[in-house]
């Protein structure tokens, strides 16, 4: 699996999914509970082991303040790439500097990170956490996923590319990749999608969809989702809150929304149409993404399930 894993003092696995970009490896590294891995794990008979004993972390705009675990891993032993010293302080990095790109990045061992789980193994999973970026701000900051949604997601794999970091991308480019590695697969997604599906079906796991992208509008418009608030949600999944929450219906991408979220100071960004000031652009825009999700998953249509389709994806008629 193309995702990250960790553990609760209660013993309890959650494993993130997620592209790159979209904080699968932020979000694993949590002060509440041990790390299992960032990438690349096994989800067998047995329970989730990692296959890499190591963490592959983007080192742009890293800081001790907002990530200390991650900051404090790169320190001797640990690789770094793409990156820049500062002149006057020697062995000491310039998580700023983009002179040669923004993809600077960091790798350490596991021992690194203080409280981490070795062997590197867990239980069979409680929670699992599909990461989105979404640049077009439509999608909710935290929804859950029924059984049929769960499915149709994982084959569609969405996330964004974020206007300004590719040559000639001047608008949010979305990003759809299969199982969220579909370079990595040699068989139609659907199949991953069912052994997923019914790993989660028998050990009873709970399946999130989570978006750390863009709220209040679009990329250029809005602002990216806060670190603080997304922490915030998950530790809501990982204490049973959100579980027994009541929840709403969000039209068009049909996702149940909770309608509180303990710890948020703003209750309004759990559903996103309540942070755009102009809500007819909200509809356009969700009614645009809907759409590309549609487009997108026409070449899987042959081998997935019709319900899976009608159940599990947006319906532009009910925006």
């Amino acid at each position: 699996m193309h995702a990250s894993a960790n553990e609760g003092a209660d013993g309890s696995t959650t494993i993130l999914f997620g592209l790159s970009g979209t904080g699968k490896t932020t979000l694993s590294v949590d002060p509440h509970r041990a790390l299992i891995g960032d990438d690349e794990h096994v989800w067998c008979e047995n329970g989730v082991f990692n296959i890499e004993g190591g963490c592959y972390a983007k080192a742009i705009g890293l800081s001790k303040e907002a990530e200390p675990d991650i900051y404090n891993a790169i320190r001797y032993g640990a690789l770094v790439e793409n990156v820049q010293y500062l002149p006057d302080k020697p062995r000491s990095i310039d998580f700023n500097n983009t002179s040669i790109t923004e993809n600077t990045r960091c790798c350490y061992p596991l021992e690194h990170i203080d409280g981490v789980k070795l062997p590197a193994i867990g239980g069979h999973p409680k929670n699992i956490i599909f990461l989105t970026c979404d640049a077009n701000g439509v999608l909710p900051p935290v929804s859950k996923l029924s059984f049929d949604q769960a499915m149709y997601h994982f084959v569609s794999g969405y996330t964004a590319k974020v206007a300004g970091t590719e040559e000639g991308v001047t608008d949010p480019v979305s990003t759809f990749s299969a199982c969220f590695g579909e370079a990595f697969l040699p068989r139609h997604p659907y199949v991953y999608a069912k052994m997923l599906a019914e790993k989660t079906k028998n050990y009873d796991a709970h399946v999130w969809l989570i978006n750390t992208g863009w709220t209040g509008g679009k990329y250029g418009i809005g602002k990216r989702m806060s670190l603080k608030n997304t922490r915030t949600i998950i530790d809501n999944i990982h204490d049973g809150s959100l579980e027994t929450a009541e929840y709403e219906l969000v039209p068009g991408f049909n996702l149940q929304i909770p309608k509180h979220c303990e710890g948020l100071s703003d209750q309004n960004i759990l559903n996103p149409i309540n942070t755009w000031e102009d809500k007819k652009l909200f509809i356009n825009t969700s009614k645009k993404l809907a759409n590309q999700f549609i487009n997108n998953f026409k070449k899987y249509e042959d081998g997935t399930p019709r319900e899976v389709i009608e159940n599990g994806g947006p319906r532009i008629a009910d925006f």
